[in-house]
């Protein structure tokens, strides 16, 4: 029997490792800007994002928004966006790429809470569509093309 890989590998489909923490968030590595950081792969989230402190660390630009963000535990969060970022996992690459920025405190207070390092953003759905997601939990690894 094939395996994933060697199916979808022909398709032009890059392998990205991850992992699954004890609280079983998927934590992959991501390079926004090209500063490494550590992400959690969330399927439920519209869009990547960053926390207000990662603005200087990823080098955003970051500009108003009228949006209001919500999420497990919080609604109404205030807001910014950064156009014009590039976002590599593994081998696969995107340019032009948005991020929204909102207060990730409550994530990371409940994963500290757990002895779980704390994430600098995450990556959702707007990137797992684009790059044609695929998701191999059994083997912990995300496709992308």
């Amino acid at each position: 029997m094939k395996h994933l890989h060697d199916i979808l590998k022909p398709e032009k489909y890059k392998k990205i490792k991850f992992k699954v923490t004890k609280t079983q968030h998927l934590l992959i590595k991501a390079r926004i800007n090209g500063i490494l950081g550590n992400f959690i792969l969330d399927t439920g989230a519209s869009s990547s994002c960053v926390g207000f402190e990662s603005v200087a660390v990823f080098e955003l630009d970051a500009k108003k928004s009228k949006t209001k963000a919500s999420g497990a535990g919080a609604t109404g969060m205030f807001t910014q966006v950064s156009v014009n970022n590039t976002l590599k996992l593994g081998r696969w690459n995107a340019d032009n790429f948005m991020l929204v920025i909102f207060d990730l405190s409550h994530v990371n207070d409940a994963l500290m809470e757990h002895k779980t390092k704390p994430v600098d953003g995450i990556i959702g759905a707007d990137i797992l569509m684009k790059g044609k997601a695929i998701i191999d939990y059994f083997n912990h690894c995300l496709y992308l093309q």
